[in-house]
């Protein structure tokens, strides 16, 4: 028994090929797996790597699958989905791992056909890297990976796509679509405004000292460096998507900065150690839930 008879993954970068490795593995996943991509020569790799049964370029065709799986950048998400919901079959369902729901669900709900489900999800695993070669089966182990099914949506939709997830490895929750936005802006949006930030504020040092920095950078740097290492269009289309809910969230640390810089300016030394070891505690308690 398979979850599916044909999984079609559209965009097979770091998570849809990902995806399509674990499902190579577990051949309880689905019995076809479709490859599509816009991109011939992403598509000419994902043949080399033996990644699907079927590879194409035609959206028409990757529609007819049981489960359609969205892994294009966030600013294309809807666009696509409108595109292929035409040609997707009663009983389908059609998923997306976009790390922003702002409106999404809402306006691809009202496009959805007849016996169509839509039922998008956010894997929270990922790498720097990215393309068909930077996935790996076991990327979305002991992860968790959130669903945010727009109102009224079929039951035994929403638990494919939750056991599609486990039988990837991750753990899986249900929430609404502004409560993830928040959530995915302190966790993950920040973080990666604040990588390339600092990265922008080295290169933009005098040529000696820059080239110091980046000779002698340490652990500090260098793990702000490995983020922003990300692909510039997706985080650029994060950004832009959760533009609001980003803004408040810069307020809220920018006021943060303030708090301890005026304690540094003060020498509280109490002040100081406190925020350090509360910061410890939330690493502490990551390394408790499993998640560093």
């Amino acid at each position: 028994m398979t979850l599916f008879k044909s999984l079609a993954v559209v965009g097979p970068g770091l998570i849809g090929s990902s995806i399509l490795r674990r499902a190579r593995e577990d051949r309880g996943i689905a019995q076809t797996l479709i490859a599509a991509d816009s991109n011939a020569a992403v598509l000419d790799r994902v043949r080399e790597l033996g990644l699907a049964d079927i590879v194409t370029a035609d959206l028409a065709e990757a529609a007819k699958a049981d489960c359609v799986v969205l892994c294009v950048p966030v600013g294309a998400v809807e666009a696509v989905a409108l595109e292929m919901l035409p040609y997707m079959k009663q009983g389908a369902i059609l998923t997306d791992v976009a790390s922003v729901r702002g409106q999404l669900g809402p306006r691809i709900s009202t496009a959805l056909p007849t016996g169509v489900s839509y039922v998008p999800a956010h894997p929270m695993a990922g790498t720097e890297h990215s393309g068909p070669d930077a996935g790996f089966a076991t990327l979305f182990e002991d992860r968790w990976c959130l669903l945010i099914p727009p109102a009224n949506t079929d039951t035994s939709a929403i638990h494919k796509i939750e056991q599609l997830w486990k039988q990837c490895g991750a753990r899986t929750r249900v929430l609404e679509d502004a409560y993830h936005d928040q959530v995915c802006a302190i966790v993950s949006h920040l973080p990666h405004l604040l990588a390339f930030t600092i990265c922008d504020t080295a290169d933009n040092l005098s040529d000696e000292l820059r080239a110091d920095v980046l000779e002698y950078a340490a652990s500090g740097f260098r793990d702000f460096t490995r983020i922003a290492a990300s692909d510039p269009v997706m985080w650029r289309d994060i950004f832009l998507a959760n533009r609001e809910i980003l803004l408040e969230t810069l307020d809220r640390f920018t006021a943060d900065t303030k708090g301890m810089a005026d304690a540094i300016r003060a020498g509280d030394v109490e002040s100081i150690t406190d925020r350090i070891a509360r910061g410890r505690q939330i690493r502490r308690t990551l390394i408790a839930n499993r998640q560093a």
